[in-house]
């Protein structure tokens, strides 16, 4: 019964994930902290961007809940599991299939143009506001071709 639910804490923690990650993109990434994302709507000029700080921060922070929580497996350990999970789903949806930072990621899956084409709507807002689309997995239109 256990291992129930601690399969239920780190998918929880995968879907809070994205909610989390929507809400602070729209109201601190786009809001107080836009000195530091703006990076991520302007011409890369490296492989880095100050924004990456962002994942950086996550990362260490699952970390650390993963170190902490190792020995006992408490609900610690799963968040960051969690937390890691989302990290390496974002990292291949956002950093490869999206921005193509690792070369051409092609398909013709009408869920996956959707999100990329969601990302390209975000983007077009080169400033703070307006902006659309905080989201990564979910998106508040269908912006695929019907």
């Amino acid at each position: 019964m256990q291992i129930l639910g601690d399969i239920l804490i780190t998918l929880f923690t995968i879907t809070g994930m994205e909610a989390f990650s929507w809400a602070i993109h729209k109201y601190l990434f786009h809001g107080p902290l836009w000195f530091i994302h703006k990076t991520h709507h302007r011409e890369k000029h490296g492989w880095l961007e100050l924004n990456d700080i962002f994942s950086i921060s996550f990362a260490a922070f699952a970390l650390w809940l993963m170190w902490r929580g190792h020995q006992s497996l408490d609900y610690g350990f799963f968040t960051g599991a969690g937390i890691s999970i989302y990290g390496t789903i974002y990292f291949i949806f956002h950093d490869w299939f999206i921005h193509n930072r690792f070369g051409a990621f092609k398909t013709n899956n009408k869920y996956l143009l959707n999100i990329r084409r969601a990302h390209k709507v975000h983007h077009k807002s080169t400033g703070k506001e307006p902006a659309a689309e905080f989201g990564l997995l979910l998106t508040e239109k269908n912006y695929v071709d019907k």
